[in-house]
């Protein structure tokens, strides 16, 4: 792989853009100071591997719908209906989400490790970040994989046009109301929502920002603001958080979706791709395709692997094993109650220091936005964000 040194933007010129996490809890800054070197072959495939992933995921949604496999899935049974309301209508639009993907540029295949389906972050690092640290180096901001920006705001007129082709979207679908909600005190969901909300206005709806404590449910009427009804509600709070420790809330959804009141974003059918045990479904429909890791519900034999937890975040309750079962590196968490998936290992592209590289692909309506994180063996919590850019000879 080839790396590229570049100086970031200062903290003053990062917080004046809405991007307040730019330094880690050790005080070191969170976005690398250089950026990988990608050829347009390399983006292609990258792209290529995104779009027919997603085909994958939904073919294998149907089959879970179809065949009842939300207890291997662990969906939470107080969410099975909104999973399978929000997958039998249309217009429960999924939104975005991110491929983690090993591979690409190191003369690798391309392999996924999960996708981030629900409630996907580095949103704003991958959009505004890497193209403004572009800039900022003097060099071609349009030389990236990445049209995130664009994409989702295509996908919000999309949510109700209901067609493809947006061409046809004009002034008389514009008046369409969003509530966009994010949990009090985090800063990085807030200014990741707010993102969401300036593309959303620019797409030609009306939008507000709340609050998720602040919002106000009702089976028989929808979902309110100030006393103002909103036809689609996007919130930053994953679906199985809301299933476990938010039951009222869950029943309000699933009732406020019979009686289609509002639409939720992302959709609820978005937890069964979140949902690690998803990589086991797909496994066993597309046994040893080239774009997959062997994944089992229980231990593999002979082959060094990943313990992984079901609904684990940013690297917790890992656990890395060789092929006699000697642990490699392991984290702790607070995710330790949910089962496990055990899949393949795969090394990670790593520079001179060992430290390792994983992609990460957006998908909105098609892979739209490449970026990438740095760190261990284990890319945890403290693991940076490093940009890329497409060579220009390769363009």
């Amino acid at each position: 792989m080839k790396l590229k040194p570049i100086k970031i933007p200062d903290n003053a010129f990062l917080e004046e853009i809405g991007f307040y996490w730019h330094t880690d809890p050790n005080n070191t800054a969170y976005i690398a100071d250089e950026i990988v070197e990608v050829t347009s072959d390399e983006a292609d495939a990258y792209y290529e591997a995104s779009n027919e992933l997603y085909e994958m995921f939904t073919e294998a949604g149907e089959y879970v719908i179809e065949n009842e496999l939300f207890h291997e899935l662990g969906i939470p049974f107080n969410l099975i209906d909104a999973v399978k309301m929000s997958w039998d209508n249309d217009i429960h639009w999924h939104l975005y989400g991110r491929f983690d993907l090993a591979g690409g540029i190191d003369g690798k295949p391309i392999k996924l490790i999960e996708f981030n389906a629900d409630t996907p972050t580095a949103l704003f690092e991958t959009s505004i970040i890497q193209w403004a640290t572009l800039k900022a180096n003097g060099m071609e901001e349009s030389h990236q994989f990445n049209s995130l920006y664009e994409a989702i705001g295509d996908n919000f007129k999309r949510l109700i046009m209901m067609e493809d082709d947006i061409e046809g979207f004009n002034d008389t679908y514009e008046g369409w109301k969003i509530l966009f909600s994010s949990v009090k005190d985090n800063a990085e969901e807030e200014s990741t929502v707010k993102l969401l909300q300036t593309i959303a206005n620019e797409a030609g709806f009306n939008t507000e920002f709340a609050y998720m404590e602040d919002v106000e449910f009702s089976a028989e009427e929808g979902i309110f603001y100030k006393d103002v009804n909103y036809e689609y509600w996007f919130k930053l709070y994953p679906w199985e958080d809301i299933a476990i420790e938010e039951s009222e809330l869950a029943m309000l959804l699933t009732q406020i979706m019979e009686n289609q009141k509002a639409i939720i974003l992302n959709p609820a059918y978005t937890l069964m791709f979140q949902s690690k045990a998803f990589m086991k479904i797909l496994w066993d429909l597309y046994p040893n395709h080239p774009l997959l890791l062997e994944t089992s519900f229980e231990p593999l034999e002979g082959i060094a692997q990943v313990e992984k937890k079901i609904f684990g975040r940013e690297g917790a309750n890992t656990v890395i094993v060789d092929e006699n079962e000697n642990v490699i590196e392991e984290t702790d968490g607070e995710y330790g109650e949910f089962p496990s998936i055990f899949q393949e290992y795969t090394e990670f592209p790593t520079n001179s220091k060992g430290e390792s590289y994983q992609a990460g692909v957006f998908f909105a309506y098609e892979g739209c936005g490449l970026g990438f994180r740095k760190g261990g063996l284990i890319l945890d919590n403290a693991s940076k964000f490093v940009g890329h850019v497409v060579t220009v000879e390769q363009i």
